[in-house]
């Protein structure tokens, strides 16, 4: 039996991903959390083969989850699952240490397909991700500006486009404003822009809004 852990800040998005997995007569969700805290203390408490991780989360994001696990050498196998699209944070997320990475529009059966694959120890891409991993290994290196940023600095960028205002950024990542605002700086310097107006038009054009 493959047993199961859920962390996704939705509720409603979690008991979707356990009803799907739940038909599947060799996986059982032994657990669900919300955010970080709530996992850290479920997974102390209850093992499991493997994590399902959404990468949106509050405060400690999923690629932070994946570094944490990676430092403190746990065992447990992730397979991120994502609204955002696979050239987004697939690439990202493989080298922080998933296992696998599924888009949550996808097809249900490709989920529980992905925590088979994931928990026999083998890495789960679909066929987009494969190429891009191939063309990522062949092609010169990238001219895109936001592929230099960290995993924080993307999140502030994709964050800000959506709209929402330093105050409310430092709510949902539980930063304070002022580290929000030199991450805001920062991804301003590096893209070479001036204002958020700027930083919104670049997300769109570049495809680093995600729906949902």
């Amino acid at each position: 039996m493959i047993e199961v852990i859920l962390c996704d800040d939705h509720a409603l998005i979690r008991r979707g991903i356990r009803d799907t997995l739940s038909d599947a007569t060799d996986i059982r969700v032994v657990g669900e959390a919300g955010e970080y805290g709530e996992l850290r203390s479920l997974m102390r408490q209850q093992r499991c083969d493997v994590l399902v991780l959404d990468i949106n989360l509050p405060g400690r994001s999923g690629l932070d989850v994946l570094h944490a696990l990676k430092d403190e050498g746990a065992s447990v196998r992730v397979l991120i699952v994502s609204m955002y699209p696979e050239d987004q944070y697939a690439i990202r997320a493989l080298r922080a240490g998933a296992a696998g990475y599924v888009n949550k529009g996808g097809d249900p059966q490709e989920l529980v397909q992905a925590v088979r694959t994931v928990a026999q120890g083998r890495k789960y891409v679909t066929p987009e991700i494969a190429q891009m991993l191939v063309e990522s290994l062949t092609a010169p290196p990238s001219e895109n500006p936001h592929e230099r940023l960290s995993d924080r600095e993307l999140q502030t960028l994709q964050l800000i486009a959506s709209g929402k205002r330093l105050s409310d950024i430092a709510d949902e990542l539980l930063l304070s404003p002022k580290t929000v605002s030199v991450y805001r700086a920062r991804v301003l310097e590096k893209l070479g822009l001036a204002n958020n107006a700027e930083l919104t038009v670049y997300a769109i054009r570049n495809g680093l809004v995600g729906e949902g």
